[in-house]
């Protein structure tokens, strides 16, 4: 090894302010100036400086420049959900982006996997990095611990689920009420035995969709019963176990309701294996990519994930323009989405 050469596949040191200005012949100082946008440079040493910088492949330190700015603020804001990889989530996270890039803002993402200790962890990072606003899907049940972020001027709006002991800006589903429109539907194709099949009953949204659940029932008067009720759901295999129990109750329920995406999915492949798909109806809450391909198709109640995370991120950024009305929550309304599944009446298609 030759000292004063960097090894051969090492990685070399980044352009920087001083290489450009040293190729344009310029000072740093016009160079800085050229960076930051003044407008009153010369335009000729202004496409030299760009010209140096494109050969260079230099790009500025925006932290840097972000750190030197008077109001403080990064561009860029932080956005936690439950899992990018569920399709809500991702048609959450693309609406925040949209916003975003029209106000020339960069969103940073996490998933939270339901973990309370990891959602502390990532908002900590989060705000190490100084962003400028936080959108999260929480996953504790205690946001006291961000009052003092938010005195220090941190703007926060919570999306899908309202936050706890803690004042802030929210926009949600109307999840009980999707829930109850899910189960009548059931209820005037005939079906009384209707099953729930849930995630974890703490989750704020889960508790809304089984509420709904258990009124749409009770105004139809027709008895709870806990032996069609399955809770904590978390995979796909729980999911497909729950639905092969219930099909072995000695009166097993003619109809279904899945309160997530997820559990949908693997209630789908489940009742398809046991070839139960046309004889057993079923309403799923969230909709899913290729629900309409399937036969049948899969009814759903579709949340607008789109104008969830529009109306998210636009309260975020009225906020940072200084907005300091009361907090409120703002409640999206769901939409039955009809596809043959929940349509299905008792009777319908050949058991076992």
């Amino acid at each position: 090894m030759t000292l004063g050469k960097p090894e051969a596949g090492a990685p070399s040191a980044r352009p920087t302010m001083r290489d450009v200005a040293a190729l344009a012949g310029i000072s740093i100082k016009t160079v800085s100036r050229v960076v930051n946008g003044v407008s009153t440079v010369d335009p000729e040493l202004a496409a030299r400086v760009n010209e140096a910088a494109r050969k260079l492949g230099y790009r500025p330190n925006l932290t840097a420049s972000n750190l030197r700015r008077r109001d403080g603020r990064t561009a860029t804001i932080g956005m936690l959900v439950e899992d990018a990889a569920n399709p809500f989530s991702a048609a959450l996270m693309r609406a925040v982006e949209d916003v975003a890039r029209s106000r020339g803002v960069l969103v940073l993402f996490g998933s939270l996997d339901e973990d309370p200790a990891r959602e502390r962890e990532l908002v900590g990072a989060l705000l190490d990095r100084r962003v400028d606003g936080l959108v999260m899907v929480p996953a504790g049940l205690d946001h006291s611990y961000l009052v003092t972020e938010q005195q220090a001027g941190t703007r926060l709006v919570f999306v899908d689920r309202e936050p706890s002991l803690l004042g802030a800006d929210a926009v949600v589903s109307d999840n009980r009420q999707g829930a109850i429109t899910a189960v009548e539907h059931l209820l005037a194709a005939g079906h009384r035995r209707i099953a729930y099949l849930g995630d974890q009953i703490s989750i704020p949204t889960a508790a809304l969709r089984f509420d709904g659940y258990q009124h749409a029932l009770n105004l139809a008067r027709v008895p709870l019963d806990p032996a069609l009720i399955r809770h904590g759901l978390r995979t796909a295999e729980a999911a497909e176990e729950a639905v092969e129990q219930l099909l072995a109750l000695p009166d097993p329920p003619t109809a279904l309701f899945t309160s997530q995406n997820l559990v949908t999915i693997a209630t789908c492949r489940a009742l398809r294996r046991l070839r139960q798909h046309r004889a057993v109806a079923m309403v799923g809450f969230d909709d899913f990519p290729l629900a309409d391909m399937l036969e049948p198709g899969v009814s759903v109640i579709a949340q607008d994930a789109d104008a969830l995370g529009r109306l998210a991120a636009k309260t975020l950024f009225r906020r940072l323009d200084g907005d300091t009305s009361q907090t409120e929550t703002l409640i999206v309304p769901t939409q039955l989405i009809q596809r043959g599944s929940g349509e299905l009446t008792t009777g319908a298609g050949t058991r076992g």
